[in-house]
């Protein structure tokens, strides 16, 4: 049909994958996590809460992949984006909903096609994105 596109996205059968890989590292690492696979439409596709993981982090780890799809790349790289732009620093945080600025959220890429993103929160973000990339580890 001419008015339709067809949309990659990961499986549901990936996204699990990447969750079992984030749990072993974060379990390896002994921080529990909140581990979100989004499709590329930000809708959770997978999650995970493992025992002992903050409350808080639940929506984070969702926030961040929603932002990771939402814009093609990495939450870690919103920061260096936004900190020399004073109106984007400013509004970007607080005007555009679920919006992460820092680390733990990836896209997840497939022949330059974002099919999805993972997202993880639960211990500092540079412990987040070492779970995270895991998980991405896992499509390899």
């Amino acid at each position: 049909m001419a008015d339709t596109v067809n949309v990659a996205t990961i499986t549901t059968d990936a996204a699990h994958r990447m969750i079992a890989a984030a749990e072993a590292k974060a379990t390896e690492m002994g921080v529990p996590m909140c581990i979100a696979v989004a499709d590329p439409g930000g809708n959770l596709k997978a999650f995970s809460r493992m025992d002992g993981a903050a409350l808080l982090s639940t929506q984070i780890a969702q926030d961040k992949a929603y932002t990771a799809v939402g814009f093609g790349m990495p939450t870690h790289g919103w920061h260096d984006f936004i900190k020399d732009d004073a109106p984007l620093a400013d509004g970007a945080p607080t005007g555009i909903d679920r919006l992460v600025i820092f680390g733990g959220g990836y896209p997840i890429t497939v022949n330059g096609t974002v099919v999805g993103a993972i997202g993880v929160s639960g211990g500092h973000y540079t412990q987040d994105q070492k779970v995270a990339e895991a998980g991405l580890a896992a499509l390899d």
